[in-house]
């Protein structure tokens, strides 16, 4: 099973990534950045394998470049927060 397949694991796994570049010092604008390029490789190249995967890439493709901005930071609190509990 893929990583993508399961939200709780994708979640989990982004959660890791992101308190791994916080403890090494990476800046909010470099995570925000990054996670933005993540989220437009997914929605242009990975079929969603799960239905909440399938809101962020329809959400993903109604939005501007700044609103898709706005979603990844979202999804760096979302996984941050869930990651410190």
């Amino acid at each position: 099973m893929s990583i993508l397949e399961n939200w709780q694991q994708w979640k989990s796994f982004l959660g890791d990534k992101v308190i791994h570049a916080q403890n090494d010092g990476m800046e909010e604008s470099k995570m925000s950045e990054i996670a933005f390029q993540i989220g437009d490789y997914l929605a242009k190249n990975v079929d969603p394998k799960n239905e909440q995967e399938r809101v962020l890439a329809d959400l993903w493709s109604v939005a501007d470049k700044k609103e898709q901005h706005t979603i990844a930071n979202l999804m760096i609190k979302l996984v941050g927060e869930s990651s410190a509990h």
